[in-house]
């Protein structure tokens, strides 16, 4: 198994271990201000009622990007971070 799928498994675990659902759930990440992420983030959020704010970092290298987004399961949240995982350049806190 590979260490991405080892940490998806666990982390579903936890999810249903400690989470009621449908709750909100918050998503951290950061990305370079260099390209295009912010906006690659934002669209994968978009029309969903997700609550998007952004930081910029204070080198501004970087934008930390929190979004509040109401999920029915574990599996919903763990296939919002299979969706941003492509996005070149991005870390999930």
């Amino acid at each position: 198994m590979s260490d991405k799928s080892d940490f998806y498994s666990k982390l579903k675990v936890q999810l249903e271990d400690t989470t009621n659902f449908p709750a909100d759930y918050m998503y951290k990440f950061i990305v370079p201000t260099n390209g295009n992420q912010t906006n690659e983030v934002q669209e994968v959020f978009d029309n969903k009622g997700a609550i998007i704010t952004t930081k910029k970092s204070k080198t501004g290298k970087y934008i930390s990007i929190s979004i509040v987004l109401k999920l029915k399961s574990a599996e919903e949240v763990i296939g919002y971070y299979k969706k941003v995982e492509t996005i070149k350049g991005i870390i999930s806190l």
